[in-house]
């Protein structure tokens, strides 16, 4: 199954993320900020301020509020560069206030940190680095370059340069460190909620194709009778008919339409799952149903029980449903073996009284040991890998082992991923994949959670059609 569609790490995706409504309220909200802290500074603080300026500047971002409300739209999301000279607008309308108001002198300098946080939380990194070097310039020249606050009395308030230069020091780390931490967060969170969304697209396939699959189950088996009957009607027509070719000729065809349809239905109803006799079925079956896709792309899939190739355990082997969580689950598991296995694929199925256990390991050159112990995330990648030549299609995100966890785990699986030679292989496995490095990927099961919660295969339903 391939994903190649699916541009979920795009970070271009990210820079249209931001609604010109959310900025413009920001924008609003600052506004309002700035005009109760100039009231209160010169009401009751007995600071004296250039009104006139400190206005203009305020006024600066009313006028742009006005003006990008009436060319755009309100829900309009904006571009990239727009984005940014929005942010960029703010930052220089903040830092010219500042100026007007003590430099890093006066507390609100903390508010210089906003349009950076916003860039790491929505915009490209290129732009967050733009952003985030503009605003620690800024910061820089505050700290030398402003009208000093003064009292009504004329005390000027200046701070010790310890104090000055601590400011500008916590500004420029809280800024970086800030953009970092935001940046990371809602890359995890986007990432994780479109992998959750790929998932949930998986499931809904495999409902469908199941849904489906029944339906031609039902229609092979209720059409069955009918067109039996019509073959058998149609053979002695043609038997009575011997001596009028004229009318023999249209009951030989009669005969051949119905063996065709006979013929379709019945490859219809191979992918028929419906029926109850087919909700639950020895886990070697599904576990050779999920394997299916892969049996002819040049590696060869081993089904092991016990460690052994003799399948005749397959009567007594614990019969698990045929869910599409548990059959989606193990066909990602198998293929990630099958894509970069060298030749072979093993499946191996083990169970006593109280597990189930299914480990899929191939000789490939395993899981990487600096991502193994985060293997089920998506997007893993390395930073400098090359495409696999063998599957161009797929970046390295880790997105069909995330659905294969995501998906089994559903199902109360716990699964655990590591390497042929790392000692933690199961009894079953260790004698084929003895001396290799290739992955394994182990998915068990408390047997108490697989139990039957079907109705009696003699309730299954008649179909009247």
């Amino acid at each position: 199954m391939m994903y190649k569609s699916l541009s979920l790490a795009n970070s271009s995706s990210r820079s249209e993320w931001v609604r010109l409504r959310t900025l413009t309220l920001l924008r609003w909200m600052a506004v309002s900020g700035q005009v109760l802290a100039l009231v209160v500074a010169y009401a009751f603080l007995d600071i004296r301020i250039n009104l006139a300026l400190c206005l203009f500047a305020i006024g600066l971002s009313v006028g742009f509020n006005i003006v990008s409300g009436a060319v755009l739209t309100r829900i309009q999301r904006l571009s990239e560069p727009a984005a940014v000279f929005s942010l960029f607008f703010d930052l220089f309308q903040l830092v010219l206030l500042l100026y007007l108001t003590g430099g890093l002198t006066n507390p609100f300098a903390l508010l210089l940190l906003a349009p950076v946080i916003i860039s790491a939380t929505a915009l490209t990194l290129r732009s967050t680095v733009l952003l985030g070097a503009s605003g620690i310039l800024a910061i820089t020249l505050l700290a030398k370059f402003n009208l000093p606050l003064t009292r009504l009395d004329g005390t000027v308030i200046i701070l010790p340069d310890l104090l000055l230069w601590g400011n500008w020091f916590a500004l420029v780390i809280g800024s970086v460190f800030l953009a970092i931490y935001a940046r990371q967060i809602t890359m995890e969170t986007f990432n994780m909620s479109q992998a959750l969304a790929a998932t949930q697209m998986a499931l809904d396939r495999e409902h469908k194709l199941t849904i489906l699959g029944g339906a031609m189950a039902a229609t092979t088996h209720e059409m069955g009778t009918p067109l039996a009957t019509i073959k058998l009607v149609a053979s002695e027509l043609q038997d009575e008919l011997g001596a009028r070719p004229e009318l023999q000729e249209d009951v030989i065809l009669i005969k051949d339409q119905a063996e065709r349809l006979s013929g379709i239905l019945r490859g219809m109803g191979k992918t028929g799952k419906d029926d109850l006799h087919m909700k639950r079925a020895p886990v070697l079956t599904v576990v050779q149903e999920a394997a299916a896709p892969h049996q002819d792309r040049g590696k060869t899939i081993i089904f092991l029980t016990n460690g052994l190739t003799d399948l005749a355990l397959e009567a007594r082997m614990p019969a698990i449903p045929r869910h599409p969580e548990i059959v989606h689950g193990l066909r990602n598991l198998i293929q990630n073996a099958v894509d970069f296995a060298a030749s072979k694929v093993w499946v191996n199925i083990q169970w006593d009284r109280t597990y189930l256990h299914i480990s899929i390991g191939d000789n490939g050159r395993g899981y990487p040991y600096e991502y193994l112990s985060r293997i089920g995330d998506p997007f893993l990648r390395r930073s400098k890998a090359k495409k696999n030549p063998d599957r161009p299609e797929y970046e390295g995100m880790g997105l069909g082992l995330f659905i294969a966890k995501t998906l089994l785990e559903r199902t109360g699986a716990q699964l655990e991923f590591t390497n042929a030679n790392s000692g933690k292989l199961d009894a079953g496995l260790s004698e084929h994949m003895a001396g290799r490095r290739g992955a394994v990927a182990t998915v068990r099961w408390p047997l108490e959670l697989l139990k039957d919660d079907q109705p009696s295969y003699k309730n299954n339903p008649k179909f009247n059609i």
